[in-house]
């Protein structure tokens, strides 16, 4: 009976120690699982965290690479503007100056190109040399021999000899019936304001040559030439018995000159013909008033009608003008002459009875 207690007891401690032993090894063995399982539920609880956390990163990173380019694309975009803005300020600004440049230009006269005009006609007579000229003294006439369309040869002769002179000796237009009216005023002799009359009452222009005395003593009837779509020419200022060649070409420059600037000067009137005093002429006289800026106004007809105590009979007169009609007539009368005051009108109407027609130069 010991015996078999003895050995039940032995099997119950054998038992016991084997249960705690199995028990001791369960409970290490659930305590690692428990451990693994605990570490990898932590992991596995904070791999999204750690994952939002590194999306939030890159979120964050992407965001400041993005804001980044959005900056510096706004900076360039800034820039740009800035740039542009500033183009666009000094394209406006250009445009302002040169606008008020221009409105002052406008505004403003030019003095100095008036000046120069006033001082002289042209400046071209500085260039030339005058002793490539004669100086051979020639009076002009019409002469007596016409061509069949009634012209003078003198005329035509001349007019081709001096035509690169600027010189006129017929009207341009030699073809058609076209009359070139001029009269020579060296003094007023009470007949100017009775010849305007008419001309104004045929409706008819002509071209007064006046000297430099004849400017200062008739502002009135000047005056009325430039208002009635009349031309002033230069008939030189002291008008030289001996014509032009007779001074030398410094003393031509002045007489000229002197003239036209006094006439700019008092009347606003810019002359550009001239008649040469007694129609004494030379090649260098010629050159010099073309250097002016002159044409020379010569004529195709003319006749003895400058003196007041011998004046011609109207009626041979009138004949005489009329008989010398020709295409491209360039007449010459004088307006101290009481015959011509009286029969203008007359000739005028004639001369248009038979087709001419009245022109300026």
């Amino acid at each position: 009976m010991k015996r078999f207690l003895k050995h039940a007891l032995c099997a119950v401690l054998i038992l016991a120690v084997s249960s705690s032993m199995l028990l001791t090894g369960c409970g290490k063995k659930d305590s690692t699982t428990a451990s693994d399982a605990g570490s990898a539920a932590a992991s596995a609880s904070t791999s999204p965290q750690a994952e939002e956390s590194s999306r939030g990163n890159a979120s964050k990173a992407s965001q400041t690479d993005e804001s980044r380019k959005e900056t510096d694309a706004s900076a360039a975009a800034s820039k740009a503007s800035s740039t542009e803005d500033t183009s666009e300020k000094a394209t406006e600004s250009t445009k302002t100056t040169e606008s008020t440049k221009a409105a002052e230009t406008a505004k403003a006269p030019d003095t100095t190109k008036a000046a120069e005009t006033a001082t002289a006609p042209s400046e071209s007579h500085r260039q030339e040399n005058w002793s490539d000229y004669s100086n051979e003294s020639q009076g002009w006439g019409q002469g007596v021999n016409f061509n069949s369309k009634n012209q003078p040869e003198g005329s035509l002769s001349y007019q081709k000899k001096y035509d690169s002179y600027d010189a006129h000796f017929i009207g341009s237009d030699t073809d058609s019936k076209v009359i070139w009216l001029t009269l020579d005023e060296g003094y007023e002799n009470g007949y100017t304001a009775e010849i305007l009359d008419v001309l104004k009452e045929k409706n008819c222009q002509a071209v007064f040559f006046i000297t430099g005395s004849y400017a200062k003593q008739n502002p009135d009837l000047i005056r009325r030439m430039i208002d009635e779509g009349h031309v002033v020419g230069n008939h030189s200022w002291s008008h030289p018995s001996k014509g032009m060649p007779s001074l030398s070409v410094e003393e031509q420059i002045e007489d000229i000159t002197r003239l036209h600037d006094y006439v700019k000067e008092h009347y606003d009137y810019e002359m550009t013909l001239f008649r040469n005093p007694a129609g004494i002429f030379s090649e260098r006289s010629l050159a010099v008033t073309r250097s002016l800026g002159y044409d020379s106004m010569f004529w195709s007809f003319a006749y003895a009608d400058w003196d007041p105590d011998k004046q011609p009979d109207p009626e041979e007169a009138l004949k005489k003008l009329t008989d010398r009609l020709h295409p491209g007539a360039l007449y010459l009368l004088h307006a101290v002459s009481k015959t011509n005051t009286e029969i203008l009108g007359d000739f005028i109407d004639q001369a248009r009875s038979q087709g001419y027609e009245f022109k300026l130069p």
